[in-house]
């Protein structure tokens, strides 16, 4: 759930990816620049490879629901063209590496739904929808849950976790698992994002030698690749909304509450959540819908009784940026990537022309005062989750501890750590009980920075609805030798309060997606949606991805 290109580096890349593909083929040849980075084409990018149509491509949710209405669709024939789509562009062609395993069951379901469908019971938006779920979300069914690690190869939890389950009585179709940083690339110091034991490296549609971001990047490339309808990624800071950003997504990391995490391999509870990855808001909007609500399993859930709304479809205002007050927090987010700030400028500008009231600068000044102290209420939550998660599985001889996991990678370590290390494991390994005192003062000294003196404090001095800045460079080269590396992005203060944050696309750098972010104050979504919706109605900046080797130049 950690994203990628910020102060650490985490995530990887496998070189069984890099090799021909396309009818032209188009070779991917692999070759270390003087700064150590790997490069997978030549400077001169070539013309897109010969791949096949896809009638489905770019359909929105409401599109797929109009289709299977009017009876040119079903369920299963949806279900069955985004599984050929998986194996022509997923498994072959450009081979993104995004999807771990297809749901054996998926055709089955979607033609119950069906049969439900016939009979005159719909369940709603999402009845007979395919989705992809990030594989740190547990299913109870013939697919595993992973992390993307050879450890758990096979390990089918004992229950759905809450989130599956609501998608299940919402009737989507679980399409199947995707690939991820490993462990939610909470790993390694020096991980290149993408890169899983299971699934090798996954890779970005817009240009194939490129970071796809993480953690969730396999959801965001095979949302991008229109391999499912819609995914779910998971975040902790930065891995919803940083792959979104790098592959053209609307991404909508909630607050801290609204959906819940149990059943889902953690890294920190003070700061994961699960959320959308789509292509349009509207599509956001139906899937937060859908997994937002209390469980009992989840304490974290009880705070957002009551504040989840029913559908948050309500919310997309086309003129809902009229009168909007947005701040533009300057300091540590903008002056780093000049192709960011020349998108984003634009933005804001646009946003003006819509009705926005724009205070500029609206700086968070205690943003960054915590970077030492998040890492260090990570690591010991790290250790305290993941121990209590990996005792829960009843089923095999699987790894119950952390301990287990160092021992496993360090007897497997050409399979799992032939590129990075596991530097993060064994610093969390480390660490003290959730009764520690340092662990203690760290949490506070976050909570209040990021929180009281941090969001609240410039939403409340400035009176605001929502704070608008950059979501992250454009995607850099995926790099075997270094790890990942690029800009700060702005997850960080409202990952660390726990609060809302939407991305979503403002335009491109040399066939490069750029996201803005709109960030608020506690269960803000609403706002938020509108927010970008009605951005994203007036300026339609999501284009498909064109499966280059690399950038245009």
């Amino acid at each position: 759930m950690i994203g990628s290109a910020r102060r650490r580096t985490k995530g990887r890349i496998s070189r069984r990816t890099l090799f021909a593909y396309g009818a032209a083929g188009t070779a991917l040849a692999a070759a270390a620049t003087s700064a150590g980075r790997v490069a997978l084409a030549a400077s001169t990018p070539p013309p897109p490879p010969d791949l096949p149509t896809f009638e489905l491509e770019e359909a929105t949710i409401a599109d797929l629901q109009r289709r299977m209405e009017s009876g040119h669709e079903s369920s299963r024939s949806l279900t069955e063209k985004y599984i050929a789509r998986i194996d022509a562009m997923d498994r072959k062609g450009p081979s993104l590496h995004s999807v771990l395993e297809v749901n054996p069951d998926a055709a089955s379901i979607a033609q119950s739904l069906d049969a439900e469908r016939k009979a005159g019971k719909v369940r709603g938006p999402l009845h007979g929808i395919p989705i992809l779920l990030k594989d740190n979300i547990g299913t109870s069914d013939r697919m595993t849950t992973t992390a993307g690690s050879l450890a758990l190869e096979g390990s089918i939890p004992p229950a759905d976790a809450f989130l599956a389950k609501k998608l299940r009585d919402a009737g989507a179709v679980l399409l199947g698992k995707t690939n991820l940083s490993e462990w939610a690339n909470f790993r390694s110091t020096h991980s290149s994002s993408g890169w899983s034991g299971r699934g090798g490296q996954c890779r970005n549609p817009y240009a194939l030698d490129r970071n796809p971001s993480g953690s969730s990047s396999g959801s965001g490339s095979a949302a991008a690749a229109n391999f499912c309808a819609a995914a779910i990624g998971t975040e902790t800071d930065g891995s919803i909304v940083s792959p979104s950003n790098n592959c053209g997504l609307v991404g909508v990391k909630p607050t801290l509450g609204l959906v819940s995490r149990s059943g889902v391999i953690p890294i920190a509870h003070s700061q994961d959540t699960a959320g959308p990855m789509t292509r349009t808001v509207a599509d956001a909007a139906v899937l937060l819908s859908a997994i937002a609500g209390v469980d009992p399993a989840d304490s974290a859930t009880a705070g957002g009784a009551g504040r989840a709304a029913p559908d948050y479809r309500k919310f997309l205002d086309p003129k809902g940026l009229s009168g909007m007050r947005l701040g533009v927090p300057r300091k540590g987010y903008f002056g780093q990537s000049p192709p960011a700030d020349r998108i984003i400028e634009a933005a804001i500008a646009d946003l003006k022309k819509l009705g926005a009231v724009i205070v500029d600068p609206a700086d968070v000044e205690t943003a960054g005062g915590f970077e030492k102290t998040e890492f260090e209420v990570l690591l010991f939550e790290f250790k305290a989750d993941l121990n209590a998660y990996l005792a829960g599985l009843t089923a095999g001889p699987r790894p119950r501890t952390l301990k287990d996991l160092i021992d496993f990678n360090e007897k497997n370590r050409d399979r799992e750590m032939p590129y990075f290390g596991q530097e993060i494991f064994v610093m969390a390994e480390k660490k003290g009980p959730l009764t520690d005192k340092a662990y203690l003062a760290a949490l506070e000294k976050d909570r209040r920075l990021a929180r009281k003196d941090g969001i609240d404090k410039t939403i409340e001095k400035h009176k605001l609805d929502a704070l608008v800045a950059p979501t992250s460079a454009p995607a850099t080269l995926i790099d075997l030798v270094n790890g990942d590396y690029g800009v700060n992005g702005s997850s960080t203060i409202p990952a660390v309060a726990g609060y809302p944050h939407i991305t979503l696309p403002a335009g491109f750098d040399r066939g490069l997606p750029v996201g803005i972010s709109f960030f608020g104050a506690a269960w803000s979504e609403p706002t938020l949606i509108k927010i970008a919706y009605a951005f994203e109605q007036a300026t339609q900046h999501r284009r498909p991805p064109r499966f280059l080797a690399t950038v245009e130049l």
